[in-house]
């Protein structure tokens, strides 16, 4: 059921403010059904089961992944919060979350959409008032908008993923230098 869901950003919360992709230029939308977005909770990890869904569903998780996104771009640029987004995110965070359960070959999480998205608000919560905020960078390719914790030496990562957008740089940035390596060795002949 890989449904190309990408978790590179170091926190399911911002995995999940990533699934609406290119924000800045063809902006390409990962939840655009109920099986979509149930997909999502089961490969990232935070639940084993879910509980199918409804559109109401994945509209309410649209509504709190754009107001996790707002409220991590405002923290990583340093501006104040929206009084919006962050009643979005509380009053999802409130909701009952997901309740982990000890089984015969052990954990096992199963719920509902609404405490999926009650976990993933609660991750959002934590992230935002804990210690990786100042690791929050947003990836260098200009195409992509995801935001990610930078835990490298140095802090020194650009992408939010070598396979993602770190690959794709490299390799235009060779094709562009060969190229402009071909043309100046034909302008000199």
């Amino acid at each position: 059921m890989n449904l190309d869901h990408v978790f590179v950003c170091g926190n399911p919360a911002l995995d999940f403010a990533a699934t609406l992709r290119a924000r800045r230029s063809v902006r390409f939308e990962m939840f655009v059904t109920p099986e979509r977005l149930r997909a999502w909770y089961l490969e990232s990890g935070i639940v084993d089961a879910v509980f199918p869904g409804d559109q109401a569903d994945v509209d309410r998780a649209k509504t709190v992944r754009e107001a996790v996104y707002q409220l991590v771009t405002a923290r990583r640029l340093g501006e104040e919060y929206a009084d919006e987004a962050l009643d979005v995110l509380n009053g999802a965070a409130r909701r009952p979350p997901a309740a982990p359960q000890l089984t015969a070959s052990g954990r096992w999480t199963e719920a509902t959409p609404d405490e999926a998205l009650s976990t993933v608000a609660r991750h959002a919560v934590e992230l935002l008032s804990g210690p990786d905020v100042p690791l929050l960078k947003e990836c260098g390719n200009p195409e992509c908008t995801r935001i990610y914790i930078d835990r490298s030496r140095g802090m020194r990562r650009q992408w939010c993923g070598m396979e993602s957008c770190g690959n794709k740089i490299k390799a235009a940035a060779y094709r562009a230098r060969k190229k402009g390596a071909h043309t100046a060795s034909a302008a000199a002949r």
